[in-house]
């Protein structure tokens, strides 16, 4: 039981892909915090486009 445990311990075969998960979910949460920070203001810029596109052909 100690082997197994020893061997347990000293294996990093599955810290790589720990990482690249950490570090995927990481970047998927500052994609996402931006698009919301900056969601509303880009839609604002597209609304007033958007108005005085209709102004314009009135």
């Amino acid at each position: 039981m100690k082997k197994l445990t020893a061997r347990f311990l000293r294996d990093e075969s599955g810290a790589t892909a720990i990482e690249y998960g950490l570090i995927i979910s990481l970047i998927f949460l500052a994609i996402v915090t931006a698009l919301t920070a900056f969601g509303n203001h880009s839609s604002g810029v597209f609304n007033k486009a958007m108005d005085a596109i209709r102004e314009g052909m009135d």
